[in-house]
């Protein structure tokens, strides 16, 4: 996963020690380094800087008895600092930089293993303990010897999604959390996206963090423990899972395709609802390109009524890459959470930047805003037309598009917001001309622009569809074409028909029947510069960002059988699909 932005520190634990590339376990537990080099701007409030003193595996007992690791990071000097928090599943040893640079910037930092991960105790479930755990970790921290009684929480992704958790658990202590590139809700936004399932993020996610379990499991490396064990090829070692435990390494995965609807299962788990919990100042960080963007805006438009909010969303996808578009040098400018720590838990003076700060791609820089959406922007209908026209005039008696849905042979996902392996998954913004050849995708694109024509603010289409099938997909994606033709993604989304009117139940199609259905494509900021053509792309897959529709009763999850489908778009005075998007006056 992404290093907290700006930790950038070029020597490790040892160095620094002086042991050279000697092993983490050569490092002693407790260890003062005196004057390492913090990177990017200088420190606000410490501006001489401290020398570091390390406590490592500490433990930290839960209020169920399981112990929990973490490494505290502190000021070598007398008094009492706020504390920085980062819980992560993906080992904490591997965020050294962020205890560094937060200690010699005067703040006691504690980097945690979640339960079930790496040094700490427990079973890995992800989401399940985290508000009780993360509720106990504060509390804790706060209560440190060099603590002043201020706990803020920092970190990306999942590390995100604990201070979330924690934060509707309302612990007194908790005085501010900065949640970056993670979701509003553990069902709709991070396993599944309007009823369709995030295959290739849960899988690669998956992939990832089963090493780990897989490790903690094949600690008992006795083999005079089973020598006596017949048949040799149920040498336990090798078995992917005790019989009858059912998976080994990731129980969880097959629970989340037992629960495609929004049930119990997510409501218990859910953010959204309890947004009136969280009293706490809040950063939150996200990328248009990244998969949990809707989750950081909901979060966002959610929270700002307690107050204390700021948003800021650069050009980039969850690992901070940006495809293949070069948006300029302004594009890399860092988020230092340490300068905002400083304002709310330490009262230093504001920065005096607006509450949102935007990089609004096509013009590449960063815009402060007011708000989220902009009350100056103007809602705005591009209706599709026969013939691949997309206008702001309203359609008139116009024949529809069909095209047919083959799940054997499915629309590739090429960029936009993916997650967790960018050598195979490649996320950010790509060009979808070979995407856009294909058959089964249908492109509606404006004339090229007569000036420039800024998008900011939340995307939708509106589609009047129909099916052959029971059930099926349909696909949108916003792209901004340039002169050349390049083809540039800028924000996309799905829904699966089955859930267009509810994530609870499904209510299957009577084909040939037409549907009204939204497609939420989260949102962009965008300047389609003069010569540029806006355009929006029509399919039923994108895959394997998402799971292939079979067009059958089937859950798509667990069928094997899939059959073709000829779906249908409407886009005439009686059923005018359109694009719907923010336009900003220049």
């Amino acid at each position: 996963m992404r290093r907290f932005a700006p930790h950038n520190l070029a020597v490790s634990l040892a160095a620094a020690a002086g042991c050279g590339a000697a092993p983490e376990r050569a490092i002693p537990p407790s260890l003062v380094l005196a004057d390492v080099a913090a990177p990017g701007p200088p420190p606000v409030v410490a501006p001489r800087g401290y020398g570091v003193v390390v406590d490592r595996d500490v433990a930290v007992a839960m209020r169920d008895g399981t112990k929990l690791f973490a490494d505290v990071y502190r000021p070598d000097a007398a008094g009492r600092f706020p504390v920085i928090l980062a819980r992560t599943p993906y080992d904490r040893r591997q965020e050294a930089d962020l205890g560094l640079e937060g200690a010699k910037r005067g703040y006691v930092v504690v980097l945690e293993d979640v339960r079930g991960r790496y040094a700490s105790q427990g079973e890995w479930y992800p989401f399940r303990h985290e508000s009780e755990d993360g509720y106990d970790t504060v509390e804790w921290a706060a209560a440190l010897p060099a603590s002043s009684g201020q706990v803020g929480m920092v970190g990306p992704s999942y590390v995100g999604a604990t201070q979330m958790l924690a934060a509707v658990a309302h612990p007194p202590h908790l005085s501010a959390i900065a949640p970056d590139v993670t979701a509003s809700d553990y069902h709709e936004g991070w396993t599944y996206q309007g009823g369709a399932f995030e295959q290739g993020f849960a899988e690669t996610w998956t992939s990832f963090l089963a090493r780990d379990t897989e490790d903690r499991r094949r600690k008992d490396t006795n083999a005079r423990a089973w020598e006596r064990k017949l048949p040799l090829a149920t040498f336990p070692v090798l078995e992917a899972s005790p019989p009858g435990a059912g998976p080994r390494l990731a129980p969880y995965f097959r629970d989340w395709l037992a629960h495609p609807t929004d049930d119990a299962y997510w409501r218990a788990l859910s953010i959204e609802p309890r947004y009136d919990a969280i009293r706490v100042p809040a950063l939150h960080i996200s990328g248009w390109y990244d998969i949990f963007l809707l989750g950081t805006l909901r979060n966002f438009v959610g929270m700002k009524a307690h107050g204390g909010q700021r948003l800021v969303i650069g050009p980039h996808d969850h690992m901070w890459s940006k495809g293949e578009v070069d948006f300029g040098p302004a594009a890399n400018r860092p988020v230092d959470e340490f300068r905002w720590f400083d304002t709310v838990l330490k009262g230093a003076p504001d920065a005096g930047e607006k509450p949102v700060q935007l990089f609004v791609m096509g013009k590449n820089e960063w815009r402060g805003e007011d708000d989220w959406p902009l009350a100056r922007a103007k809602v705005t209908r591009y209706s599709l037309h026969a013939g691949g026209g997309l206008s702001t005039a309203s359609p008139a008696n116009e024949p529809p598009d069909s095209f047919v849905y083959d799940p054997a042979d499915p629309a590739p996902t090429v960029g936009g917001g993916t997650c967790c392996d960018s050598e195979h998954f490649p996320g950010g913004a790509f060009d979808q001309r070979r995407v856009e050849a294909r058959k089964d995708v249908r492109v509606f694109r404006t004339g090229p622009m007569e000036h420039d024509v800024e998008v900011t603010g939340p995307v939708s289409v509106e589609l009047f569809v129909s099916s052959s099938a029971r059930d099926t997909d349909f696909t949108a994606k916003l792209v901004d074409v340039w002169p050349n033709g390049f083809a540039q993604n800028l924000t996309d989304g799905i829904v699966r028909m089955r859930f267009r009117d509810s994530r609870e139940k499904a209510a299957f199609l009577e084909p040939g029947k037409v549907y009204r259905v939204s497609i939420d494509l989260a949102g962009t900021s965008n300047v389609f510069l003069a010569g540029h053509r806006m355009a929006v792309e029509i399919s039923s897959s994108n895959f394997p960002r998402f799971d292939r529709n079979l067009n059958t009763v089937e859950s798509p999850e667990q069928g094997t059988v899939w059959r073709r489908a000829t779906n249908t778009v409407l886009h005439d005075a009686a059923h005018p699909s359109a694009l719907i998007v923010s336009l900003v006056p220049g």
